[in-house]
């Protein structure tokens, strides 16, 4: 199986780090023009440093807050303009997180902190969405992908209400926006990560865990060992490419488990 994207125009949120940056590598290594947004605009610097670094073509970088509409489409009219196309081919929503938050009792959750971790999660994968949508339909072909979390299928190991509603709310727009805009030829799926330690937040909660949480998390994983970037990535790579072409509105758990 080799999947080739050359010519596409691939718009990825959250690209700064983490799984958004191996999202960013997969797609460069397959030929594809990469327009990396993020809201971190040192990391993502110096992630477009070195990728120069190595030659390689094809990524441009835009600081934009992915919640923010205008600033969505503003970021969608100049990939487009820069490249002299008419849309963007595939999006991959990975912008989200907890954002430094810490689990808490419920009646103690003020809005700003719930309201905060939905828009990143959820609000910025719709405001996305909507932003490329115009194009694909008239060019009657897109593919759409949510970075959910294996929090958004059950409990959340992180314990927070917000994190947990905001996952489990993109896998439902994930089936809902499959219905709406198949019959124009765009295709919706998610894919569902477990615990990996790919962010600052994340590697503060992984060390809360002591060795013998960390022993005990692992072991409840089939396969014994925390997953990597880059196998989202890869599973990514298939849902959006031609040999998922029959394949919406579904979410892929990558998580080393059944």
């Amino acid at each position: 199986m080799k999947i080739d994207f050359f010519g596409k125009q691939v718009l990825i949120t959250g690209a700064a780090r983490g799984i958004g940056q191996s999202l960013c590598e997969a797609f460069l290594a397959c030929r594809a023009t990469v327009h990396a947004v993020d809201v971190l605009a040192d990391p993502l610097k110096d992630f477009k440093r070195k990728v120069l670094a190595r030659n390689v073509v094809g990524l441009r970088t835009y600081v934009a807050d992915t919640c923010n509409t205008r600033a969505m489409k503003e970021v969608v009219a100049e990939a487009i303009t820069g490249e002299g196309v008419p849309q963007i081919d595939i999006l991959v929503c990975a912008a989200g997180g907890v954002l430094g938050q810490v689990s808490g009792p419920l009646e103690e959750l003020s809005d700003a902190d719930w309201n905060a971790i939905i828009d990143v999660n959820l609000t910025g994968s719709f405001t996305a969405a909507r932003a490329v949508v115009p194009g694909m339909k008239a060019n009657k072909d897109g593919r759409i992908l949510f970075i959910s979390s294996g929090a958004g299928l059950r409990t959340s190991l992180t314990g927070l209400q917000s994190y947990a509603a905001a996952k489990a709310g993109q896998i439902g727009l994930v089936r809902q926006l499959a219905q709406e805009l198949g019959p124009s030829g765009i295709r919706v799926n998610a894919v569902a990560p477990g615990f990996m330690r790919t962010s600052p937040d994340y590697e503060r909660q992984w060390k809360s865990y002591g060795e013998n949480g960390q022993r005990q998390l692992i072991e409840r994983i089939a396969l014994r060992r925390l997953g990597k970037p880059e196998e989202v990535a890869n599973a990514v790579m298939f849902l959006v490419s031609d040999y998922a072409s029959f394949i919406t509105g579904q979410t892929l758990s990558v998580n080393g488990a059944p």
